[in-house]
This record gives C-alpha cells, structure tokens and sequence, in this order.
C-alpha cells in the first residue's frame, strides 16, 4: 500500500515537475484599488503560448466563507493551464470581517479585472467561465444570477458558463430554516446574519430566471443532502427556463473529495470542463 501511495506521488509531482516549463504564473496580483490587500489578489496559470486566446476559468474557493485561499489550489491553476487553458484563482473578504455582499462585490470586482486584462496572459476576455467549489460555488452563482454586483463591479460582458462543483448556499434560506443550530449554523450567521430576509437575497436559486449562460454542474454521491438537494433544484429549474445544463454524481465522493481528486490531472472532472469550455 505505502509504496503504491509514493508511486502515486512520484507520478504526479513527476508531471508538475516536467510541465513547468510550458507553465507561467503571475501571483499577487491585485484586482482592486487598495494595493497589496491579501483578499483582493489573485493568481493567474496559464500557458507559455499566448498567441492563440484562450479559454479563462476563474475559480472562486470553498471554506465556509470564512476561510480558504487561493494558494491552496495551485494545483487547479497548473492542471487546468496545462490542459490549454488560463487558470485565474481569487481571494475574497472572508467572515467575520465581510458578510456575503461584500465578499460578492470582491468576486465581481476581480471578474472586472479579467475582463479588462486577461489578453495579457494568453486570455479571451469574452470567453470567461466561472467556477466554485462549495461556498465558492454559491459566490460564483450569486454574482452570475443577480445582476447588481458585477454591474455595480463595472463589467459589461457576459460570463460564458457556469461549473459548479458540489456548490453549497444555492439556497440559504432553506438551509438556514432548517439546520441544527450547531457550531456550522452560528459560523455561516456571521457570513448571512439571523435575518431570513437576507438569507433570501442570497440565495442564488431565487435569481433562476435571471440566468441565460450554460451550466456544468457536479456533485458527490455521499456529500451533503443539501447540495444534493438544491444541485438538482437547479438543473431542473435551468431546464424549465431553456438553460443549457449538465449534471453529474460522482460516485464515492464526500464534500472536500470532490475538489480534492482534481489534484491530480488525470480526473474525469477536467475532460468534462474541457468539453463544456469548448462547447462554450
């Protein structure tokens, strides 16, 4: 066992190591205003060639909205530009300094900065997807299906797709009315407050029929009811508005697996974004 583990891990640091050179990465670059401001830099992957524009995903990170950083998933960024891609991974505001609207309005405003320039690194400025993982996908979703935060951010583009990754938050306020009142229930009232009403505005579910762009949507055979529940909502919502949207389980897989098994770039999960980008 313990030397099919170190095969494993020569293997995949083998491939880091041997694509490095065909790999740029541009780190701390801020998106807003305020220089030098951790939670509003992000970093950007993408490939040595940047002729050809290509595709930009920007991947907004999970942690209960009040933890997580981009650093953490250096390897989404190579794997992604490896595989022809620009990879662009943010930081945003976190509880309990910013509740969601402010940690919307960093998401948006780094969008903004992509938009404006990502042809820098390789990137097609009018091809931009979005992707998030867990309380990152209900970021992702928010900015993309309630229009005031990137119009507010300055964006006048459209976001080509949506790739949401065992998103958690689609509907708060479902989630919050009916929760244990347990130490994850207090956590997310810093991010929502106690007050039904906004955890209503925050939901993305309640903007459905403001979303026109397609959707890739993941999530994990035994991750949690909630997810499971309103990842379906969803898809089924999008298809009753003629949105184009795919949904898949992957078998096994618990919460942080399904953004962990991306560590390795053999992962189903990136052959089907790279269908949806290009289909896109």
């Amino acid at each position: 066992m313990k030397t099919r583990v170190l095969l494993m891990l020569f293997a995949f640091f083998g491939q880091i190591f041997s694509s490095a050179a065909q790999i740029r990465v541009e780190k701390e670059v801020d998106y807003a205003q305020e220089k030098g401001k951790v939670s509003n830099q992000l970093n950007i992957y993408y490939p040595a060639d940047t002729v050809v524009k290509k595709g930009v995903v920007i991947f907004i990170h999970g942690g209960s909205w009040s933890s997580g950083k981009k650093e953490t998933y250096w390897w989404l960024g190579r794997n992604l530009a490896r595989k022809g891609l620009v990879a662009v991974l943010l930081n945003y505001g976190l509880a309990p300094d910013q509740e969601y609207p402010q940690m919307a309005a960093d998401c948006a405003a780094a969008v903004t900065w992509v938009s404006k320039n990502i042809v820098r690194y390789g990137g097609n400025p009018e091809r931009l997807f979005l992707m998030g993982h867990s309380a990152g996908g209900h970021l992702a979703e928010l900015i993309n299906a309630d229009p005031q935060y990137l119009k507010a951010a300055g964006y006048q583009g459209k976001i080509k797709g949506m790739i949401l990754n065992d998103a958690f938050g689609l509907d708060m306020n479902e989630y919050l009315s009916k929760a244990d009142h347990d130490d994850n229930y207090y956590n997310f009232l810093r991010t929502f407050t106690e007050n039904p009403e906004i955890w209503t505005k925050a939901s993305p579910l309640n903007y459905v029929q403001q979303i026109k762009n397609p959707h890739l949507i993941f999530y994990g055979e035994k991750t949690y009811p909630a997810i499971q529940i309103q990842s379906e909502r969803i898809q089924k919502q999008l298809t009753a508005e003629q949105v184009p949207s795919s949904i898949y389980v992957i078998k096994g897989k618990k919460h942080v697996g399904m953004i962990s098994q991306m560590i390795f770039g053999s992962n189903q999960l990136y052959q089907k974004i790279l269908d949806f980008v290009a289909k896109n």
